[in-house]
């Protein structure tokens, strides 16, 4: 048994017809990560999640669950919970009830299910008496997450969990990902909020058109991807343009896109070029306050990509 893996998919492909879903997918996650997937809508990521849920199999390839390999049979290992597309609820019944019932589904003691405790690390503990179809998108998206914690899951599996919810809520679900997978759980999650994956996954798959196209750390899309606009703040604005005149692979950026801010310059470099820059700065003694991308690198890969296939690339 792989001890080291959650996930293991070697060339998995999914078809629909005629249709390739999933093209030689190739899918790596570590025990106790929080890993990402990010493309544009068509690209394959609801059914890959589908069949990381068991809710398929896949045509072709190879695909081990929590150290089990998949076969073809819509099964999954013990340890695997979560949801694609929104959580199914009964609107009639409450909070509570919703989760009990699952218990009860499962043949659990609802007494001893843990149904409180996980209503409270969701942030519902409030409206657990609630019936909910008078629920918001993003206290239904909270729910799902209870239901798929009461099965203390080793793999969770969510697709677009941060829907609907305000900071509140976002800030709830934040703590109980961190939290589950510094206790050792694996997530997968899919999502358009740049911000969440960014703040919550150690790696990110993008996937275009079924295909693979990037899959590693997040300072990887930086460092070896593409060059990217950043927010310079200095102590001293006029001598920042000049280092970055001077800097090889360093370009001003002006006009659309830049900053109406005189202590702001925007410059646009690799990593590496920006490194020499800072360095620069620093010796000719000018304080550097702030460097920041003005759109995050993960951000970037996925407009870049978007506007490629957009083009017909």
């Amino acid at each position: 048994m792989d001890t080291l893996h959650a996930v293991r998919a070697g060339g998995i492909t999914r078809c629909f017809g005629e249709v390739v879903a999933l093209d030689s997918v190739d899918l790596d996650v570590t025990q106790g990560q929080i890993h990402g997937l990010v493309g544009p809508n068509g690209a394959g990521k609801t059914t890959l999640l589908g069949l990381l849920l068991g809710l398929a199999v896949p045509d072709g390839g190879r695909l081990d669950i929590l150290g089990t390999p998949v076969e073809r049979a819509l099964a999954v290992p013990d340890g695997v919970a979560g949801f694609v597309d929104a959580p199914g609820l009964y609107p009639s019944l409450t909070a509570r009830q919703n989760l009990a019932t699952l218990a009860g589904l499962r043949g659990e003691d609802v007494r001893t299910a843990g149904i409180d405790d996980v209503l409270d690390q969701v942030g519902l503990t409030d409206v657990a008496d609630d019936r909910t179809r008078g629920f918001s998108l993003g206290m239904r998206q909270r729910l799902g997450l209870a239901a798929a914690l009461l099965t203390r899951p080793r793999l969770l599996v969510l697709d677009e969990p941060a829907n609907g919810l305000d900071p509140a809520g976002k800030r709830h679900v934040h703590r109980v990902l961190t939290r589950l997978a510094a206790d050792g759980t694996s997530v997968v999650l899919s999502s358009h909020h740049m911000d969440d994956l960014e703040a919550l996954c150690a790696e990110v798959t993008i996937l275009d058109t079924g295909r693979v196209v990037f899959s590693g750390p997040l300072n990887k899309l930086a460092a070896e991807n593409r060059e990217l606009d950043y927010r310079l703040r200095t102590s001293d604005p006029d001598a920042a343009r000049r280092q970055a005149d001077g800097t090889a692979g360093i370009r001003i950026v002006d006009g659309a896109g830049a900053p109406q801010d005189s202590e702001v310059v925007v410059v646009r470099g690799l990593v590496p070029a920006l490194d020499e820059l800072v360095a620069g700065l620093v010796r000719s003694g000018v304080a550097v306050r702030e460097l920041a991308p003005v759109v995050s690198p993960l951000e970037a890969a996925f407009l870049a990509l978007t506007e490629q296939r957009e083009n017909g690339g």
